[in-house]
Formats: structure tokens, sequence, C-alpha cells
């Protein structure tokens, strides 16, 4: 193995990506949750504050007024503070409400919607306080330090510039009646709030293509994961082989229904079998409709004197057609002119058997080139 193999600087490949996704490692940007969260819980507060102040001040109101039919019956108090509670538990859910679509829709803009359990459960690795250690100086984690750092920063200056520039205005305030106070109050804190709002939304756009560019180079792979994953995509070649080989097995066996229709089959006395159909209308030549081997071999040949279709012996064509073609395909063309010849003799045959011509003898042996011949291939390997 190379002495670089293990370096992680290749790009992460669509399918690692894809298990991290299944996993539940994306991309998310803290900063635009805190941005969803602060953006969505301000709005919400200036949208609800005039609603919940009026049914508060009805609900105060409503509470401190005591006539003689309340003082008779005490038990009314409790269904005035189950209205009051009811009042605020529906503010307060109002509220969630609001600020959790809105988180749930930032953690889907950053890194998509994810359907993964995993992140939820039990890893005891994560208890491996050394791991945990580790972990506390991995890029991601000091680039993210840096980021708060200088966040922190840049709020707490603006915090200071924003109070020292208003804080005797705010001082003032008390000397103004409660309403015009209350008003120029609630706008400086609203000023305050955007100015804020504004620093963690600049954050946020900073932090979204940070945090996809991390997530990236976290999942880089080193040379020896990319050889890895190219023959798991591949697959074992000796499993592949295997699976070819049971598929052609299974084909066999289906093809043995087709041998009915077959003109001939021709054998290797008890090895191989092949049977073999030609229509000069619809085909350009002859062609393999099934084949078989040892007791496959056996069934295809009791199937065709089933259906009186000729069986011949020609050893080395039976080997040649069955280790050279492939079923419901064209024979091999080197082929072609022995396996015109059992054509021609099957022809004269069926005449005969018609009373249109005499009985031919027995079948020439055709001439099969020695190379298409898997015996002849293994006797010459055994002398070389």
């Amino acid at each position: 193995m190379e002495s670089g193999s293990q370096d992680r600087n290749l790009p992460a490949s669509e399918r690692k990506l894809k298990k991290a996704r299944e996993d539940g490692q994306v991309s998310r940007s803290e900063d635009l949750s805190h941005f969803a969260v602060l953006g969505a819980g301000s709005v919400s507060v200036l949208a609800m504050a005039p609603i919940l102040f009026d049914r508060l001040q009805y609900s105060m109101g409503h509470q401190l007024t005591f006539d003689a039919a309340s003082v008779m019956q005490p038990g009314s108090m409790l269904t005035r503070l189950s209205d009051a509670t009811t009042i605020g538990i529906a503010g307060c859910v109002a509220f969630a409400a609001i600020v959790t679509t809105a988180t749930i829709i930032a953690a889907v803009s950053s890194g998509g919607w994810v359907n993964s359990l995993k992140p939820l459960m039990p890893d005891p690795s994560r208890l491996n306080p050394l791991s945990g250690f580790g972990n506390l100086f991995t890029k991601k984690k000091l680039l993210s330090t840096a980021k708060m750092t200088l966040l922190t920063g840049v709020l707490f200056t603006i915090a200071a510039l924003f109070l020292s520039s208003g804080i005797q205005t705010v001082s003032s305030l008390v000397l103004q009646p409660s309403a015009s106070a209350i008003k120029h109050l609630t706008e400086w804190l609203t000023n305050g709030m955007g100015l804020m709002l504004l620093v963690v939304l600049f954050a946020a756009l900073v932090d979204l293509p940070l945090q996809k560019f991390l997530h990236r180079d976290e999942m880089k792979m080193s040379h020896q994961e990319v050889k890895q994953e190219g023959k798991e995509s591949d697959g074992n070649p000796q499993i592949k082989a295997k699976i070819r080989q049971k598929q052609r097995e299974f084909a066999q066996r289906n093809s043995v229904n087709a041998v009915p229709k077959a003109d001939f089959v021709v054998m290797n006395p008890t090895h191989f079998a092949v049977a073999i159909r030609y229509d000069e209308k619809t085909m350009r030549a002859p062609q393999v409709i099934s084949k078989g081997a040892d007791l496959l071999a056996m069934k295809i040949r009791d199937v065709a004197k089933h259906h009186a279709i000729p069986v011949l012996q020609s050893p080395m064509l039976a080997r040649a057609l069955y280790a050279n073609s492939e079923l419901d395909q064209d024979i091999p063309s080197s082929l072609y002119t022995a396996v015109a010849q059992v054509l021609a003799y099957v022809y004269r045959l069926r005449a005969a058997m018609r009373g249109e011509g005499p009985m031919p003898g027995e079948l020439p042996q055709p001439f099969v080139p020695p190379e298409l011949d898997p015996l002849a291939k293994t006797v010459k390997a055994a002398t070389l």
C-alpha cells in the first residue's frame, strides 16, 4: 500500500454522501437556526403583544373585580383562574408553534429533510473521553469556535455602542407619562433587536456555505476507500460469476419447454444436448432454443423423443454448440456449415418418413473447427 493512501484528499463520492445522509450526517447551519429562532420569536412577540396585552388587561380587571356574588361563591375564583391560565397557555403554545416551525424550516433549508433515527440511537463510542477530547481540535470545531468568538465580539461591540448612545434617552423616560414612555421603550428595544438580528443574519449567510464546505471536507475519501467502494459497487467477481452461472442454469431448465419446437436435437451421447430450430422465413440463421448438460441433457432427449423430434449423435458439434452458443441466439457463423449438414440430413429423414424419398444412412459427422471444441482445447492444453 502506498504511503499516502490513507490521506483523505479525494472528494466524497455520491454513494458516500448518500450513505452519510441516510445516517443523518448532513450540513446544518446553527447560525441559521439561531436566526430563525430569534427572528420568528421577535416577530411573533411584536405581532402578538397587542392582543396578549389587551387580553391580559381584561383578565386582570376581571380577576380583581369582586362583587357580592363572587364573595358568596368562592368557587367562581377557580373558574376565573382557569380562564386566565387558558389564555396564558394559548399564548405560549402559539409562540412555541411559530418558533418551532421557523426552526424546522431553517434546518430543512440548510441540509434538507433527513428520515433517519440513527443519530438518536445510543452510541457507546461517544462516551470515550479520549475521542471526545480529540474532536475538540478538529478543523470543524476550530473554525466554529473562531466564528462564535468573532460573532460574540461583534454582538458585544454593537450592544455597547447601542446602549451608550441610548442610555440617556431611556433614563429620561421616567419623567414622561407612562403611555409615552412605554412607546419609546418599545421602539428602542425593537431597534436593538433589529440590529442584533442583522448581525445574526449576516453570520448565517456566511455560515451556510461554510458548513457545506466543512461537511464535504469531512466526507473526503482516501485512495484506499475509493478503491474499496469501487469493488463494492462492481461486486465480488467470484460471486457475480456464480450468480451468472445460476442464471444460466435456471434459463436452461426453463428452455426445456421449448424443445417441442426444435427441428432436431444433437447430443454428445450422455453429457450434452442442444436443441436447434430454424425457420427460413423469420430467422437469419439457426438458433439454439434449449441446451443442457448431464441430467438436463437427458431431460431434453426424453422430451424430444416424446414429441418425435430427431435426436442425433454428433459429439463434437454438440460440445461446440453448448460451449459457444447462447439461448435464443443465432449459432456462431463458423458452425453454419456443420449445422446445415445436419439440417439437410433431418429434412431427408422427414421426407423418407412421409414416403417421399429413400431413408438416409448414418449421419455423416460434420466438420467442426477444433478451436470451438472444448474437449480439443483441454487435450491440447494437457499435452503442452
